[in-house]
């Protein structure tokens, strides 16, 4: 059998030992809450990141509806306006032709003479 001795030296190496156990202990759990927090500042940084860039792509998604929007409604407005000069102007050559029919039916038969003239070549 084996005894273990207990001497003066053997506890003051049993001691340091177990003081630098603790103190290994003690670095290691603030070595890992350091890092930690780090993490958790990181992670904040770059969630507060996400959401800056999210609202600007949100902001700029609603000023680009907003403008398409804006297009759209000038666009029907300048396809009413055209459809209203192209009706006043049908309605123009109407009433030439009711009040000239002879000079209107001339005219008409020029253009056709002249169109048919150029379309040839």
């Amino acid at each position: 059998m084996n005894k273990q001795v207990t001497t003066p030296e053997t506890l003051a190496a049993s001691s340091r030992i177990d003081e630098s156990a603790e103190r290994i202990k003690q670095a290691t759990s603030s070595a890992v809450s350091s890092t930690k927090e780090a993490v958790d500042r990181v992670a904040d940084h770059v969630e507060e990141g996400l959401h800056r860039a999210t609202d600007k792509a949100a902001d700029a998604a609603s000023r680009a509806t907003d403008k398409a929007a804006e297009l759209g409604e000038r666009g029907r407005e300048v396809y009413d306006e055209t459809m209203d000069r192209a009706d006043a102007w049908l309605e123009q050559a109407r009433e030439y032709v009711r009040e000239k029919p002879v000079q209107s039916v001339a005219i008409a038969l020029g253009a056709g003479w002249l169109l048919g003239r150029i379309l040839r070549r």
